[in-house]
């Protein structure tokens, strides 16, 4: 990439890691929120799920407004990071065990559906026959944003108010810094959502298996981003570990910040292997990792760790590759829907996978948690295969299924 470009690309990149810290912001310092205010398992999984329904909430209606092509991106992207941030730090003034903090969370959720999306948006102006690059790219900021404030929790470790206000200043910065990002020439239209043509796009059976795919990717990514960090801690608690908080922190950080490299190995290779191919191969080994991970509690902690960092750059490496199966199956003019809906439908069915996970944990432990958590990728391999079998599947990654 040419200078200008490759500052470009990163401003965007490092903007968009340090706003989407807020995503995760709350439930990395849940250990911390359930010692202090006894915090039960419904509230604990709402400090994730909100934000996850407020992203759908927030896409649907951008993308029935039209929002991304009315407003300038980098206006349109730090104004929605400057009320994430605010809603974030509003944490620190509401009861932590009430409504209100719940509420804050879908705000923030809402907010990030002007922030991803349009990062996308923004990189695209400077795509030149790398756009599986850049996608990745972005995605892998998306990983490493999520994976930051479990480092902010060891980097801060006074009081967990501290990784809150650390989430949304870096955010605030970021929302600033935009504003001074050149795009690579004016963005293209934002495909709008058409009601009517739901009926057309799920009648695509490619189509429609590349988005069961994604659906039991779902299942799986954001519940085992959203209770890994619990789980380590519980694990290194049991072996009465000096700091297990500071310790399952700094090991979260690596599990789900490794898999921003996933993320672009899988984007690299499902150019020049096959899209189904890399999709397979990631749901068979993420899908293994859920059935042994909860069971390792009380294995050697190196035999842990380990299966936790394959779990985290398996579970994210195939995420980009189910939109670009969708961009490559549907009628372009069907494009902007068929996204809208597969994203749609795939966060709310993590909302479901997350609130699961602590029941199942109380009633079998974490290794019945995150087995259930299999059974996404695994019926997403069987769709992914079917996909590959289907004379349409020669459109994927020109040609290489």
């Amino acid at each position: 990439m040419r200078t200008g470009k490759t500052f470009a690309v990163s401003m965007i990149t490092v903007c968009q890691l340090m706003a989407l810290a807020l995503w995760f912001s709350a439930t990395a310092v849940l250990p911390q929120l359930r010692s202090e205010f006894g915090i039960g398992a419904l509230q604990s999984s709402l400090f994730t799920s909100a934000v996850l329904l407020g992203f759908v909430l927030g896409t649907v209606t951008s993308a029935i407004l039209g929002l991304a092509d009315r407003i300038e991106p980098r206006r349109f992207w730090a104004a929605s990071a400057m009320i994430a941030a605010t809603a974030n730090i509003l944490i620190l003034v509401v009861p932590v065990d009430g409504i209100v903090v719940i509420l804050l969370r879908l705000i923030t959720g809402v907010c990030m559906a002007g922030i991803y999306p349009i990062g996308m948006k923004m990189v695209a102006t400077w795509s030149r026959g790398d756009t599986g690059f850049l996608v990745g790219l972005l995605v892998g900021a998306l990983t490493m944003g999520s994976a930051m404030p479990h480092l902010f929790a060891v980097a801060v470790p006074l009081d967990w108010r501290y990784v809150i206000m650390t989430a949304s200043v870096t955010a605030y910065i970021a929302a600033i810094a935009i504003l001074f990002v050149h795009l690579g020439g004016t963005p293209g239209r934002s495909p709008r959502f058409d009601p009517k043509m739901v009926g057309k796009i799920w009648a695509n059976k490619p189509l429609r298996h590349a988005c069961y795919g994604y659906f039991g990717h779902m299942w799986e990514l954001y519940a085992m981003w959203g209770w890994i960090g619990l789980f380590l801690y519980g694990a290194f608690s049991d072996r009465v570990m000096d700091n297990p908080g500071v310790w399952s922190a700094l090991s979260t950080f690596a599990i789900v910040g490794i898999g921003a490299f996933g993320s672009l190995a899988g984007g690299y290779y499902a150019d020049r292997i096959g899209r189904t191919t890399v999709t397979i191969a990631a749901m068979i080994v993420s899908s293994a990792c859920a059935l042994v991970a909860g069971g390792l509690s009380d294995a050697p902690i190196i035999l842990l760790i380990v299966v936790c960092i394959v779990w985290g750059i398996s579970v994210i490496a195939d995420s980009a590759q189910f939109s670009s199966c969708v961009i490559e199956l549907a009628d372009p003019h069907q494009v902007g829907t068929a996204l809208t809906l597969q994203n749609a439908i795939g966060f709310l069915i993590a909302l479901v996978s997350i609130h699961l996970v602590p029941v199942v944990a109380d009633q079998t432990g974490w290794w019945g948690a995150f087995a259930m958590l299999a059974v996404g990728p695994v019926l997403g391999t069987i769709a992914m295969v079917r996909l590959r079998m289907m004379p349409e599947a020669i459109q994927l990654a020109g040609g290489k299924k």
